[in-house]
């Protein structure tokens, strides 16, 4: 069966034809690093994960780019209100970015460029714009230059909106000829860093947001490649100028396009006047990494993900189940190395990616499993541990990967040093007879589900049931 997949430009669901044989070229917008990676950052990148595991699993040689985004208004905004150089900003933020993605085993793309390494390839294509008439320079000097909306006949054909009922208030200025123009180079403005400036024929300055994609996809995967993806909530106006530019330039650019759709809190968008955002590190200063991967990938990629009341520990309950049985069937002595998927989890994932209905496989397997165990059906058990092992390992929640578990074992050695910590607190309290404290630091540990023996050689711990 083909891989199929929904896509926004068209709006349906279409079987993937790769415009080269067992290949797929994908470009993902990937964050802009002005602040702390949310969850909606991480969810997107989780989400084109899957797609390559998945385009990797079918016999696909993927070519992932995801751009890094390091030189924008907002990131100047925040250097300004910080009085931190942009530069160092967006390094520093990329680095929190990359840790959070690695810590969630999200798989690094196979190129990823910042926008500030391919300036000339941004200058490159709005030259050729200018040279066919589809852009302009300010005629006030300011070094601006805009994509004129007007000369390209088939702008809004993404978000299937005419012109005249755009208004997108992006850049206004008396320099566009219309409302729409957008921003292909912003003339370096007074009181901005001379070192966010790049020299132009046509004025000092910067890429706009939207160039800055184009000019790094071509670049990497040429004129026309199979997948665009991103959030939903770049439909308009970011993936539509950027059609329209690249396809303006002469090229076919992506296609298929893909949408993830928003993170939710309650229902509610994410938003600061909302005050409601929520960071990678909450989730995972709440649960295990893998946990949290679990949950973001366990809704389907077009749907949104509510982050409710909740969220975590349903997430934590099922995927406890999963790892219950794995292990239950590793001290049965079953050889668990399982890599081919049940035909019902391929037949899902084949559907636009319908990881919700390729877990709901996965759960059934490990009722049987469990199932099976406990009537004495060995040879049930082992099959079913051998497909759920397969299973996940290919959505990338395998308990049994040894770098997951490398890192629980990080996290047992934090455990660990800081009960020891407290343990030797609490001799020392004894030692200096200030039974108070030493009671204290007990119940306290107590509280956290520490049993403590004392011995005459010293105290042992351990983790309640």
């Amino acid at each position: 069966m083909a891989i199929r997949l929904y896509d926004s430009k068209r709006q349906e669901v279409v079987d993937f034809v790769p415009l080269l044989p067992r290949h797929v070229s994908i470009y993902v917008c990937g964050p802009t690093v002005q602040s702390a990676p949310h969850v909606g950052h991480l969810r997107s990148a989780l989400v084109y994960d899957l797609w390559s595991r998945w385009f990797s699993y079918r016999g696909f040689e993927v070519t992932l780019v995801r751009n890094v985004t390091d030189i924008d208004d907002k990131i100047l905004e925040k250097s300004g209100e910080t009085g931190e150089a942009w530069w160092a900003l967006a390094a520093r933020v990329e680095q929190e970015f990359q840790e959070t993605a690695s810590s969630l085993r999200i798989l690094p793309p196979t190129r990823e460029p910042r926008a500030t390494g391919d300036i000339p390839a941004m200058i490159q294509l709005i030259s050729q714009l200018l040279a066919t008439g589809h852009a302009y320079a300010s005629e006030e000097g300011s070094g601006d230059v805009y994509f004129d909306v007007s000369r390209w006949a088939r702008y809004g054909e993404l978000t299937r909106q005419s012109i005249d009922s755009l208004r997108q208030g992006e850049d206004a200025s008396g320099a566009k000829r219309n409302p729409e123009d957008f921003a292909l180079w912003k003339g370096h403005k007074a009181g901005e860093p001379a070192t966010a400036s790049w020299s132009a024929p046509w004025g000092a300055g910067r890429p706009g947001w939207h160039i800055e994609c184009s000019a790094m996809a071509m670049r990497y995967l040429g004129g026309e490649f199979d997948i665009h993806g991103g959030g939903v909530d770049l439909r308009f106006p970011h993936h539509e100028n950027e059609l329209a530019q690249s396809a303006a330039a002469g090229h076919g650019y992506a296609r298929h396009w893909l949408h993830n759709a928003l993170v939710v809190v309650g229902g509610q968008k994410m938003s600061k006047s909302l005050d409601n955002s929520v960071y990678a590190r909450d989730l995972l200063d709440r649960a295990p990494a893998i946990v949290v991967r679990y949950a973001l990938a366990s809704a389907h990629y077009r749907s949104e993900l509510d982050l409710h009341e909740g969220f975590l520990d349903e997430a934590t309950a099922a995927f406890s189940r999963i790892d219950g049985f794995l292990s239950r069937a590793r001290q049965e002595g079953f050889d668990v190395e399982g890599t081919v998927v049940p035909s019902a989890f391929a037949l899902a994932m084949d559907e636009d990616l319908s990881v919700p209905a390729a877990l709901a496989v996965v759960h059934e397997t490990v009722r049987a499993g469990n199932n099976a165990l406990d009537s004495g059906d060995r040879p049930l058990a082992a099959s079913s541990a051998i497909e759920v092992r397969a299973m996940v390992r290919v959505l990338g929640i395998d308990p049994l990967d040894p770098e997951w578990a490398r890192a629980s074992s990080r996290g047992d050695g934090a455990l660990a040093s800081l009960v020891e910590s407290v343990i030797e607190l609490r001799w020392h309290a004894k030692a200096e007879k200030n039974f108070e404290l030493s009671d204290a630091l007990r119940d306290v540990l107590d509280r956290a589900g520490i049993d403590v023996n004392d011995g005459a050689a010293g105290s042992t711990w351990s983790i309640r049931g």
